[in-house]
């Protein structure tokens, strides 16, 4: 059933398999890579259980929603969150069987322009969603994700790039806003995480296809972060964003793990293509406070709701499975850093998957990790889809040492790829309106009307 892997290449492999006790919960046993497979697949079993984007009458690539339609509990961008964990789900395990699925929502959502803005999301879509689907056709295409007929996941993610390049403006000195156009909420508040999203696009783009483009955005998107210190000077706490009416000073220094995680990959993504000392760097000092911040004890805890049981919205109980993802893939991009992620990513695992015994199957996961008890998803108002899918990541991730490094253009496949006005461009020719700044004319407003997205930074 599963591909066969390499054997582990590195000496933390030894670290992490032969200090890993064998977690029991309901059958799930993580001490051997095969364990971790047999434990994966049931968990990627359990987490498909939400997914009804494969019925009849239903729509690809997406999970019930949104909430506030009264459809469900996820928005739009969470089912990409399930698309990229189950491509690395299959790339770690060699474990196939979602891929048609996958793939399906992966094309059916791009929309008919290519970008991920298709029409039935306009009215709610907003920069930072529109960027998880971007990174996750990024992902596809390093790994190599088995496409449909006549589909390559490049051209996907290049045009969501496209088009987010086009919306940087002037306010704040440059930057992406979160929400789209004015008419809708959010207009005004630049946030993080989609110049976090933007940024970690753009340098894997650069690595990828070797343009100097994606390269020069993405360093003037750090620098622009800097400058306004969403990135703290001294701490390396990547906090949430200002407003543009007061010139983001206003910084809400909110963190939520999501921030720095995309930072810390694409710092890892832009050292391991100029082997620059000042990325090298970057990417230490962010991997250290992440650690310190987002796994107290070694164990995933999302610091800003985590305390009490009722606070963490549906976006945030996601959060620990990027957390899990992406830090085992900064440890191929940078290797000496797998010495301190991978022990802490290992003991992480163990205890998501220790607490997973509840629910009628005796196997359901919950959110609180570090209780070592599993927490019903009610708890915080959800169904358990985020939960589920944090786990399947953290276990998945186990098998980083025996998968592939992220591919590049040298090994993948290139062709053109659609901006947002359906206009072909090369994957050697991205657009080239931005400036040292980040910031590049604003294109088109699209009408739009309220948002399903977080409210919690304008309380």
């Amino acid at each position: 059933m599963f591909a066969t892997l390499p054997t582990a290449g590195r000496p933390t492999a030894l670290l992490v398999l032969g200090c890993l006790a064998t977690a029991l919960a309901q059958g799930y046993s993580v001490g051997t890579d095969d364990e971790i497979r047999e434990s994966a697949q049931t968990l990627a079993y359990d987490a498909m259980l939400f997914y009804d984007g494969n019925s009849t009458g239903k729509t690809p690539g997406l999970l019930p929603g949104p909430p506030s339609e009264g459809l469900g509990d996820y928005y739009w961008y969470q089912a990409a969150t399930m698309m990229s964990t189950l491509v690395d789900y299959w790339h770690l395990t060699g474990d196939g069987t979602y891929n048609d699925v996958v793939a399906k929502g992966l094309v059916h959502q791009a929309g008919k322009d290519r970008n991920y803005m298709p029409a039935n999301q306009t009215a709610t879509l907003v920069n930072d969603d529109q960027g998880f689907w971007g990174m996750a056709a990024m992902l596809a295409a390093e790994h190599q994700f088995p496409a449909p007929d006549n589909e390559v996941w490049l051209p996907l993610a290049q045009a969501v790039w496209n088009t987010q390049v086009e919306r940087l403006d002037d306010r704040c000195g440059g930057g992406l806003a979160w929400a789209i156009s004015p008419e809708q909420l959010g207009y005004q508040y630049k946030n993080t995480v989609s110049n976090a999203v933007f940024f970690n696009l753009g340098a894997r783009l650069a690595r990828y296809t070797g343009n100097s483009t994606y390269l020069r955005q993405a360093e003037a998107t750090w620098d622009w972060l800097w400058a306004l210190e969403y990135i703290d000077h001294k701490t390396w706490r990547a906090y949430d964003g200002a407003h543009s009416e007061q010139n983001c000073t206003d910084v809400n220094k909110a963190t939520f793990s999501t921030n720095i995680a995309f930072l810390t990959q694409g710092a890892a993504f832009i050292y391991n293509h100029t082997q620059e000392e000042k990325w090298f760097e970057r990417t230490n000092e962010l991997v250290g406070r992440f650690l310190q911040d987002f796994f107290p004890e070694d164990v995933a805890y999302e610091v800003p709701c985590e305390a009490a049981k009722g606070r963490c919205t549906g976006d945030m109980i996601a959060y620990k499975g990027y957390a899990h993802r992406l830090l085992a893939v900064v440890t191929q991009l940078v290797p000496s850093t797998s010495q301190r992620i991978l022990p802490v990513l290992q003991k992480s695992a163990q205890a998501a998957v220790e607490q997973c015994t509840g629910g009628d199957s005796g196997r359901a996961c919950g959110f609180y990790w570090s209780l070592g008890e599993y927490v019903d998803p009610e708890a915080d108002g959800t169904t358990g889809a985020g939960e589920a899918l944090n786990v399947l990541a953290a276990i998945s991730s186990l098998l980083i040492d025996g998968a592939s490094s992220p591919m590049t253009n040298a090994t993948g496949t290139s062709t053109e790829a659609g901006d947002s006005d359906s206009e072909a461009q090369t994957d050697n020719d991205p657009a080239t309106s931005t400036n040292s700044s980040g910031a590049a004319t604003f294109g088109p407003a699209m009408l739009a009307s309220g948002m399903g997205t977080l409210l919690w930074m304008f309380l």
